[in-house]
């Protein structure tokens, strides 16, 4: 089957809108300060497999500009894990690491998205960061002082107690492709094949003039096969950047139970990398842009990866009521029972950021796929 008939392709729609519920959700965490440039989120929840709590990562970010290093202010700043034991009510923090605790091989400037794995006997986390690092010869001359080169480092132990990047942190993902050469925003899944996972993750070139959507497929010694580029950018709204947040396989339930295996894929896009000046005729949109990006979704057949549909090709599907609209990180964590939680991060009226959780139970979601 190449494409879903246009009547399943809008149940997947629907299931994504009633997932990703602005009036329903709730402000889970909230940024250091309520004001432009400050966020939390970039990152994914997970049950504990013992005791079944729910566990989930990100990074605080403070105001800053990217383009300037540190010169104008902190930026990411903090790594933390949080675990709520009441079902999602409350988050308590309960590990947290600063830049200095990320030390590898270079000094950090900057934390970005993370992900979180659990296996019975193993705590992971991935981390992207930008370190003091050189632009590749040849190509010095675009590097903007006080800035470095973003990559994807991993460390892991037996429990989150024990988790210790000063170290046991190392690299897993770097590149010095100029056309690829800044890879961060990491989210797992399982792989396609037994004992594979599924790394994907977003990549800038030298010249911070787009963003690609990339995979890497992981075995147990790291990169299996990588591709920065497998999801091209659109033709409108998301034009500028694509970046993949989440991949989720889609519950076998309704009319999908005997169709191929299918995953949704959210994504964050935007029109242009900085705010453009809108002509006074326009319509009034949000257009998206770094660090505002706004909502996607697109759908694959499993067998068929890494060949994905979009959902929102014109326009995004998601994004805030409120501030600059920017609705970006998706995250969706599907439970054995068929219920699913979903955190994102957007603006409020602020300007700020926080992160915001919704759940769906299992009996609305075969409702929706019916």
């Amino acid at each position: 089957m190449e494409r879903l008939p246009e009547n399943l392709e809008r149940k997947l729609v629907k299931l994504a809108h009633a997932l990703i519920d602005q009036r329903r959700a709730r402000l889970l965490i909230a940024p250091a300060q309520d004001q432009p440039g400050f966020w939390f989120g970039a990152g994914n929840l997970v049950r504990h497999p013992r005791d079944r709590s729910l566990l989930l990562i990100g990074r605080f970010r403070d105001a800053g500009d990217s383009r300037c290093g540190l010169g104008q202010g902190t930026r990411g700043r903090e790594l933390a894990i949080f675990r709520s034991t009441d079902e999602g009510q409350s988050f308590t923090k309960v590990c947290s690491w600063d830049k200095s605790d990320l030390y590898c091989a270079s000094a950090v400037l900057s934390i970005e998205g993370s992900a979180l794995r659990l296996s019975r006997g193993r705590v992971e986390v991935l981390v992207a960061t930008e370190k003091v690092h050189p632009y590749p010869r040849g190509l010095t001359s675009f590097q903007k002082p006080g800035t470095g080169v973003w990559s994807i480092d991993t460390f892991a132990a037996p429990s989150l107690e024990a988790l210790a990047p000063q170290e046991q942190l190392r690299p897993l993902l770097h590149s010095q492709d100029p056309s690829y050469l800044h890879l961060k925003d990491p989210n797992l899944s399982p792989g396609f094949a037994a004992g594979e996972w599924l790394l994907l993750y977003c990549a800038h070139p030298f010249s911070w003039t787009s963003s690609t959507a990339g995979y890497a497929l992981l075995g147990g010694e790291g990169p299996i096969a990588t591709h920065h580029d497998f999801f091209p950018r659109g033709p409108a709204w998301d034009v500028a950047a694509c970046r993949i947040t989440c991949r989720l396989p889609l519950p076998r339930a309704g009319a999908f139970a005997k169709l191929p295996r299918i995953s949704l894929y959210f994504y964050d896009g935007a029109e242009c990398l900085r705010p453009l000046e809108a002509h006074r005729y326009a319509v009034d949109r949000p257009r998206g842009y770094s660090c505002e990006e706004l909502g996607g979704l697109a759908y694959g057949f499993d067998q068929g990866f890494p060949r994905l549909h979009r959902l929102s090709q014109l326009t995004p599907l998601f994004v805030s009521p409120e501030g600059s609209r920017s609705n970006r990180y998706v995250s969706v964590l599907a439970e054995d029972e068929g219920g699913l939680w979903a955190i994102w991060q957007r603006s409020v009226a602020s300007g700020a950021q926080p992160l915001f959780l919704h759940h769906l139970k299992p009996e609305k979601i075969r409702a929706l796929l019916t």
